[in-house]
C-alpha cells in the first residue's frame, strides 16, 4: 500500500500570543497615492520646461508692453516693474509660489488677472471638447460593435471608407465645408462664427457650437471606430466568448456584456488623451469659428509675449492632461477585475 501524504493549504494555525492577523491596506489606495506623487512631479517638470521655452522666445516682452516708440529708459522701467531683469530661475520660483497661494499674476498687456482670464476661456474650450468627445463616442461605439459582429458587410465597409476620408481631411477644410453647407448662401441654418454662453441662452449656445463640435468630432469618431472594432474582433475570438456562445446567450448580450467591456481599454485611454489634447489644442477650430476659448487665448499670449497668461494656460493644460490620465488608470480598476487582483 502506498503511503498517503496529506497536504495542508495555507500557513497553518497562528502561534499562541500572535494576535489577530493584520489587515492589508487596499492596493488601490496605495496606487492613488503613487499617482498623486507622480502628478506633482510631472506638473513641476512641465511648468519648468514651459517656463524655459517661453523665456527663450525671440523678442523682448518689455518692448512689446512699452511700445515701439518707447525710450530705452521707459523700456528698462517696464522691465524692472515686470521683474524681467531677474534671472529666469528666480522668476519661476516666484511664480510657483504665487501658484501655491492661488495668485497667477496679471496680464502684461491688459492688467487682467490671469485666473480671471482663464476662468472666462476654459469653460468654452471644455464645452467644445466634451461635446465633441461625446458625439464621437455615440457615433463610433455602435458602428464599431456592429462592424466587429458583421465584419466585411456593407455597414463595416461604408463606415470604414467614410472614417478614413474624415480622418484624412484637415480640420480647417472640413470646417469651411460645414460653413458653406450650413451657414452660407441660401442655407443659413446655423451661425458661421461667434459663441453664446449656455447660461445666457441655451438654444443659441447649442446652435453656436454645433459646427465646431462636428468639425472636431469627425476625425475622433473615425479613429475610435477603427480602434474599438479591431479590439472587439480579437475579443470575440477569446475562450470566454466562445463559452458564452455555447451556452446559447443572445448575440446582443455577448457583444455588450462580455465583449465590449474588455475591448474598451484602448478606447478609454485614447479618448482620455484626446480630451486633454482638445482642451488646449482647438486653436484652428476656435480661430475659424471665432470661438473665444483657451486655444485662442494661448495664440494671443504668444504673439503678445504675455508670459503670465501663457504660463497659466499651459499650467491648466498640464493639470488637465495628468488628471485625466490618472482618472483613466483608475477606470481600469472598474473595467477589469484582474487589474484590482494583480494590483
Amino acid at each position: 500500500m502506498t503511503d498517503t501524504i496529506a497536504v495542508t493549504g495555507g500557513a497553518g494555525p497562528a502561534p499562541a500570543g500572535a494576535g489577530p492577523p493584520r489587515r492589508r491596506r487596499p492596493r488601490s489606495a496605495a496606487y492613488v497615492r503613487r499617482r498623486l506623487a507622480h502628478l506633482l512631479a510631472v506638473l513641476l517638470a512641465v511648468t519648468f520646461l514651459s517656463f524655459v521655452v517661453v523665456d527663450l522666445l525671440p523678442g523682448d516682452a518689455a518692448v512689446v508692453v512699452a511700445g515701439d516708440n518707447a525710450t530705452p529708459e521707459q523700456v528698462q522701467q517696464v522691465r524692472e516693474s515686470l521683474h524681467l531683469d531677474q534671472p529666469m530661475l528666480v522668476r519661476y520660483v516666484q511664480w510657483l509660489g504665487g501658484v501655491v497661494t492661488g495668485d497667477l499674476g496679471r496680464s502684461f498687456r491688459t492688467g487682467q488677472p490671469v485666473a480671471e482670464a482663464l476662468a472666462e476661456r476654459i469653460p468654452v474650450s471644455l464645452e467644445l471638447a466634451i461635446v465633441a468627445q461625446v458625439l464621437a463616442l455615440l457615433v463610433a461605439v455602435p458602428l464599431a460593435v456592429y462592424s466587429a459582429y458583421r465584419p466585411g458587410r456593407l455597414v463595416d465597409r461604408t463606415s470604414m471608407t467614410l472614417g478614413f476620408a474624415g480622418a484624412a481631411m484637415p480640420q480647417f477644410v472640413l470646417g469651411m465645408v460645414l460653413i458653406v453647407a450650413f451657414a452660407g448662401g441660401f442655407s443659413s441654418i446655423l451661425p458661421a462664427t461667434g459663441y453664446t454662453s449656455f447660461f445666457e441662452d441655451p438654444l443659441r449656445n447649442l446652435r453656436s457650437i454645433i459646427l465646431p463640435c462636428l468639425t472636431l468630432m469627425v476625425a475622433e469618431a473615425a479613429v475610435y471606430r477603427q480602434l474599438l472594432r479591431s479590439d472587439m474582433i480579437s475579443t470575440l475570438q477569446e475562450d470566454f466568448v466562445l463559452m458564452a456562445r455555447s451556452k446559447g446567450l443572445r448575440p446582443r448580450a455577448i457583444l455588450l456584456r462580455h465583449a465590449l467591456r474588455p475591448s474598451s481599454f484602448s478606447l478609454v485611454t485614447l479618448s482620455g488623451v484626446n480630451l486633454g489634447r482638445l482642451i488646449g489644442g482647438t486653436v484652428i477650430v476656435e480661430t475659424l469659428f471665432a470661438i473665444p476659448g483657451l486655444g485662442q487665448l494661448i495664440v494671443q499670449a504668444v504673439f503678445n509675449r504675455d508670459y503670465l497668461i501663457l504660463q497659466g494656460a499651459l499650467l491648466f493644460v498640464a493639470v488637465a492632461y495628468v488628471v485625466i490620465n490618472m482618472v483613466i488608470d483608475l477606470l481600469y480598476l472598474v473595467l477589469d477585475p484582474r487589474v484590482r487582483r494583480d494590483g
